[in-house]
């Protein structure tokens, strides 16, 4: 008998929700996003939930187009170190720039909230997406790097990250009082790295941790950001608009693992989804009009245009067919746009209706409705091949991720295709993924 697949969830942790008018909802707290208790109560009902990872997005700039959570909240870094001490195992993910970043900084940082929080962590490598557009001015540089330079520099920065976390072979620290040891000089070993982007000479000044090395996370879509996680990525966030493209993405993603040397099993996708549950269809329905009402029109576009090219919405009546505004060519989330720009087009969308059709948060499909309903649904995707699991985007927080946890998730597990507890402590160990062997350690194997 075959095994069922096990859906794999991940928390988007973000304020109040992701919705952009969450932060006006009555039952919200408006301040949530800067709140470190609220966020640590939150990650421990995902815990509760057997949850694989909270997950901890960033921007590096803001304006007043920027969501209302992304304009006051924490470093990633430091939150998901707050969080490791409120929780025992559910993972926790961190978003992190290589376009912004020092290698050896971030691996530093990195590996010691992994040994904090006992192997618990995953890094979302980005190239940053720079929606407001002037990113680059907050790092006294004059232009944002066009968008397959980043990725040029990032597949430099992964390889010097995780050549630096190996830095120390997993038994190189004997400390060995009686014959004045402290680690084996044969078991340290230098980086040195020197590329187009990068040069860096290692050691890192900090050992593996129980998991080997933090799990690498990705969402690029398009064919820089595939490549780049078909060789390195080991979990990659997705945000198709229908079960039909995620299933192509999915094949021609897990396709090109092989040629690296890499099996179907060692990289799971998460699609992301936005689900309100209700005991009844009608009160999911009303939960989600609710959330809708509290919207202001050209708020939410404000929002829409971070990722359509900064344009300015508000020059435009709402009733203006979206064809006919001008968007320009843009250097962050390539695959957003493109999918975007391929909707309005087909389904001939007006201003008006940009966000709540092209946002989860708030877009009404099969994830609003009963604990039924949503469970039949993330079953089908995951038995059809169009995602290994979820990257769960809640409308309004807790109260959705409460709902999902208690109505939602005991019924996957009923089903067999989702845990009843945790079996590991360490992250890859809930995501099936082996501990990656020591490269230095492997080479001198090898060598032998």
């Amino acid at each position: 008998m075959t095994k069922k697949r096990e859906i794999k969830l991940a928390l988007y942790l973000i304020g109040a929700g992701m919705h952009v008018a969450a932060w006006k909802h009555p039952s919200a707290q408006a301040n949530a996003s800067i709140d470190i208790k609220a966020l640590q109560k939150t990650a421990q009902i995902a815990e509760k939930g057997k949850f694989d990872i909270a997950f901890v997005a960033d921007s590096l700039a803001i304006n007043h187009e920027s969501h209302p959570h992304i304009l006051n909240r924490f470093d990633p870094l430091i939150q998901i170190t707050a969080l490791a001490a409120a929780t025992t195992k559910i993972g926790l993910g961190a978003t992190a720039s290589t376009t912004y970043s020092e290698p050896y900084v971030l691996a530093r940082q990195l590996m010691s909230i992994d040994h904090i929080s006992n192997g618990r962590v995953a890094w979302n490598l980005v190239t940053t997406a720079d929606a407001t557009g002037e990113t680059a001015l907050n790092f006294s540089r004059d232009k944002h790097w066009e968008h397959d330079y980043r990725y040029e520099r990032a597949e430099e920065f992964i390889d010097v990250v995780q050549s630096l976390w190996d830095s120390w072979e997993d038994d190189a620290f004997l400390y060995d009082r009686d014959n004045n040891i402290f680690y084996d000089r044969h078991k340290v070993h230098e980086t040195s790295f020197k590329g187009n982007y990068l040069s860096v000479k290692g050691p890192l000044n900090i050992a593996r941790s129980v998991q080997g090395q933090p799990v690498i996370v990705e969402a690029g879509a398009s064919k820089p950001g595939q490549q780049l996680a078909a060789r390195t990525a080991e979990v990659v966030f997705v945000h198709w608009d229908n079960i039909e493209k995620s299933k192509e993405h999915y094949r021609q993603l897990k396709a090109q693992l092989a040629p690296f040397g890499r099996t179907e099993e060692e990289l799971l996708v998460l699609q992301g989804i936005s689900p309100i549950v209700g005991d009844t269809e009608e009160e999911a329905i009303r939960k989600f009009n609710e959330l809708q009402s509290l919207i202001d029109p050209y708020e939410s576009l404000k929002f829409v245009s971070g990722y359509m090219g900064n344009v300015d919405f508000s020059k435009y009546s709402l009733d203006t067919p979206a064809i006919e505004v001008e968007f320009p060519e843009v250097n962050s989330i390539q695959s957003h746009f493109n999918e975007h720009l391929e909707i309005i087009k087909k389904e001939n969308l007006k201003v008006g209706d940009l966000y709540a059709r092209l946002f989860g948060p708030a877009k009404r499909d099969a994830f609003v409705g009963t604990p039924t309903q949503i469970a039949d649904e993330m079953e089908r995707w995951v038995i059809e091949r169009a995602a290994d699991g979820f990257m769960l985007q809640f409308p309004l927080l807790p109260r959705d991720l409460e709902d999902f946890v208690d109505k939602v998730v005991p019924i996957l597990q009923e089903r067999g295709i989702y845990r009843k507890d945790y079996t590991g402590t360490t992250l890859r160990e809930h995501l099936g993924l082996k501990k990656p062997l020591n490269r230095f350690a492997k080479s001198k194997v090898t060598e032998g």
